[in-house]
This record gives C-alpha cells, sequence and structure tokens, in this order.
C-alpha cells in the first residue's frame, strides 16, 4: 500500500514510516497540511495517516480539501482527545482517530482494520435496485429516480452497511461499531442523526430504512 504521513513532527514521521516500511508498504511523506492537499492532488494513496495541529492548514480542513476529489481512508492522529474532536472527525468522514502519545504498532493495527474494512464494504460490483432507488455498491453511487445524490461518506457507509444486511434488525450500538469503528466515543444520537440526513437524501424511498422503536434500524424492500 501507498501510505501518506503528514504530521508537522519530523521524529513522527519517521517512526511511523519506519513502521509503515517494516509491514512492506511505501511511506510518502507531508510536514503540513497544505503539502498534502498538494501531494493527493498530484497522487494516488492508498491511506493518509493524518495529524490535526499543523501550521498552514489543519488536519481537519485538509481531510475535507482531499475528499472533495479523492475518497482515500484517514486515520487522525492528534493530542487532542476530547470528545467533540472526535465527533467531529468522523462527521467529516475520517475512518479512525488515534490519541497521541500512541504506540507505532497500535497505529499499524488500525492501518489493517481500516484496510479490511474499507475492502469488505467495497467487495463486489453489484447494482441494486430498489423500485426507484439504485446503488452501485463498487462504484459508490446513489440514483434517486435516475437522479444522482451526493452524501457525505458517513452516508455512503452507512447506507451500503443497511442494504448489505437487508431484512436483518441492527441495533444503534452495532451501527455505532460496525460502521464508525470499535473506538468510536459517539452516542446513540450520532445514528439517529445520520439516518435522518440519509432519509432526507432518499426522498420517497427513505421508507426503505425501517425504524425499530427502542432498538434501531433496518433496510426492508
Amino acid at each position: 500500500m501507498k501510505i501518506l504521513i503528514v504530521d508537522d513532527e519530523m521524529m513522527i514521521r519517521e517512526v511511523l514510516r519506519e513502521y509503515v516500511e517494516f509491514e512492506g508498504n511505501q511511506a510518502f511523506e507531508a510536514a503540513d497540511g497544505m503539502e498534502a492537499v498538494r501531494l493527493c492532488r498530484d497522487n494516488d494513496y492508498d491511506l493518509i495517516l493524518m495529524d490535526v495541529m499543523m501550521p498552514h492548514l489543519d488536519g481537519f480542513s485538509a481531510v475535507k480539501e482531499i475528499r472533495k476529489n479523492k475518497d482515500i481512508p484517514v486515520i487522525m492522529l492528534s493530542a487532542r482527545g476530547e470528545e467533540y474532536d472526535k465527533l467531529f472527525a468522523f462527521e467529516i468522514g475520517v475512518d479512525d482517530y488515534v490519541t497521541k502519545p500512541f504506540s507505532p504498532k497500535e497505529v499499524m493495527a488500525r492501518i489493517n482494520a481500516v484496510t479490511k474494512r474499507r475492502k469488505a464494504k467495497t467487495n463486489g460490483n453489484e447494482i441494486l435496485k430498489f423500485e426507484g432507488l439504485e446503488i452501485d455498491m463498487a462504484g459508490r453511487n446513489v440514483y434517486v429516480d435516475g437522479e444522482k445524490v451526493e452524501l457525505t461518506p458517513k452516508e455512503y457507509e452507512l447506507l451500503f452497511y443497511l442494504v448489505r444486511n437487508k431484512g436483518i434488525a441492527l441495533t444503534r450500538e452495532k451501527l455505532l461499531y460496525d460502521v464508525w469503528g470499535f473506538d468510536f466515543y459517539g452516542d446513540d444520537r450520532t445514528v439517529d442523526t445520520h439516518v435522518k440526513m440519509l432519509r432526507g437524501n432518499l426522498k420517497e424511498y427513505r421508507k426503505f430504512i425501517v425504524t425499530l422503536r427502542g432498538l434501531g434500524y433496518k433496510f426492508e424492500a
């Protein structure tokens, strides 16, 4: 894999680079968010390790810029462990969040987990149709009555997860664990908020996402 390491501390970049390359991956470096955006504009990477607090352009802003053009998995690395920072990171589509100080071995384990999760989510090339709702699983495209709708990265993942588990009752806790990640510190409101936004984008086909009172949701068509 080609992994971009973005951190303004050279020592952290060097340590992560050593572990990334030891696992057989290619490592590339950027010292700030602006450099990361430029590199991602001109190159393709399989995953990004992104610091939050950096000069010129912070990690959150860099992720939002990069995601305008490319859907690259991102693991945030930050000394800021407050809940609202983590919530904001996941809201903008970050795949995982690791608080400093961290173990390089833990970071590698997170990389492997994110990679496996992404592969599972994009596995298969089927196009599913439910009345006027069309879902291109491989292309990550969703159409409502022939018109493409734009979803946030997490809305895509939530919809695809619900569809892959069609007819199965899914608790909010399971959705948090499988869609947001095992160490996400949010609560049930995160799931409810995303379901509300997703239903709004699906228009009349919101009916396929069924609320299970006191439990969670399921996709039923």
